[in-house]
């Protein structure tokens, strides 16, 4: 498993490469003091895992995160408690505390390889269009989300921001809709101005007032489809 140790002290560096020696199901192919230089990493190496620090001068672990558009496991290694509920509630594969224990490490290291939120290394070296196997990270103030975008079922507009909707909840992200829908695969619909549908959520399509399009969504949510966008969706599906 391609992994990457971002933590601004050297010497952390050092010390969690020792301990991961052991495990040949993990290779270290780069280690990083800030987030300017691991996303640098993260772009040319592709890890499917990282050991991050969450305090670091200047941005820190969760701002790395935010940076990122499709997001590896992630095994955060920090000496402040205070964070650990906060990470868990971010999906992330575990939580360490430095200084790290061989055993908590090894635990740590056999969630990872058993995880399966992630994305593989397919979906990684992928140039192209986001879809539903990838995951993503969301912030909203002090709330963030490790997302699998299936889980996503729908995005609505709100001025310069988008809502996003998964399980119950709805934060919003500094995009716009327009943008989002550059960089989403075709499972993913334009049904008007204010919405992107995930079609994985569809439960029924009917048809509605000036040849437009309704969709039902599977958690009860009902979006319309414009008559424009309904002559594509309609084309798409060969209706």
């Amino acid at each position: 498993m391609k992994t990457i140790i971002v933590d601004d002290e050297r010497l952390a560096r050092k010390e969690l490469q020792t301990l991961l020696a052991r495990f040949d199901q993990i290779e270290i192919v780069g280690e990083y003091g800030n987030v300017e230089e691991a996303l640098v990493g993260i772009e040319q190496l592709k890890p499917e895992l990282i050991f991050l620090d969450i305090q670091m001068p200047g941005k820190n672990g969760f701002d790395l995160l935010e940076e990122l558009e499709v997001v590896p496991k992630v095994i955060f290694v920090t000496a402040f408690d205070e964070y650990a509920l906060r990470a868990f509630e971010k999906n992330a594969v575990d939580y360490l505390l430095k200084p790290v224990e061989e055993d908590r490490l090894a635990e740590a290291v056999q969630k990872a390889l058993q995880n399966d939120i992630s994305v593989s290394d397919d979906v990684l070296l992928r140039q192209g269009r986001l879809g539903q196997d990838d995951q993503v990270f969301l912030k909203d103030g002090d709330k963030c989300w490790f997302v699998p975008l299936s889980e996503v079922r729908l995005f609505e507009s709100e001025g310069n921001y988008v809502r996003v909707f998964f399980q119950s909840y709805k934060p919003l992200i500094l995009k716009s809709l327009n943008n989002l829908e550059d960089r989403l695969d075709h499972t993913f619909f334009r049904t008007n101005r204010k919405f992107i549908v995930n079609l994985k959520w569809v439960q029924s399509v009917e048809n509605w007032f000036n040849g437009g399009l309704r969709m039902t969504l599977k958690d009860g949510t009902v979006v319309e489809v414009s008559r424009r966008q309904s002559a594509r969706f309609r084309d798409y599906l060969s209706l």
